[in-house]
């Protein structure tokens, strides 16, 4: 765990893609992306991205965030959360 609150829960990934790979979730249960009615929750999400990301030094190289939403998309666990990547180089386009 790297970060906790009221609202928002933040990890490592179990399988890091990146240096840094963490998971950031709203702890209310969300599905995916296309799921969301209240989108202050997404503000929560990003802020503490955005904070985390500052933490880990990320800001001055780069980072990347990803939503996979939906299977087709990658997203393997039916609940939303953001990837914040960080510490390597990325390619475009990905995957």
């Amino acid at each position: 765990m790297v970060y906790e609150d009221d609202k928002v829960l933040a990890f490592n990934d179990i399988a890091p893609q990146a240096p840094t790979h963490i998971l950031v979730i709203p702890k209310e249960h969300i599905s995916a992306l296309a799921s969301v009615t209240d989108h202050a929750i997404l503000a929560e999400v990003f802020r503490i991205v955005n904070q985390l990301a500052r933490e880990k030094g990320l800001v001055a190289k780069g980072f990347r965030t990803v939503i996979n939403n939906g299977r087709a998309a990658g997203q393997a666990v039916d609940h939303l959360h953001v990837h914040l990547l960080g510490g390597r180089d990325f390619n475009w386009p990905p995957g």
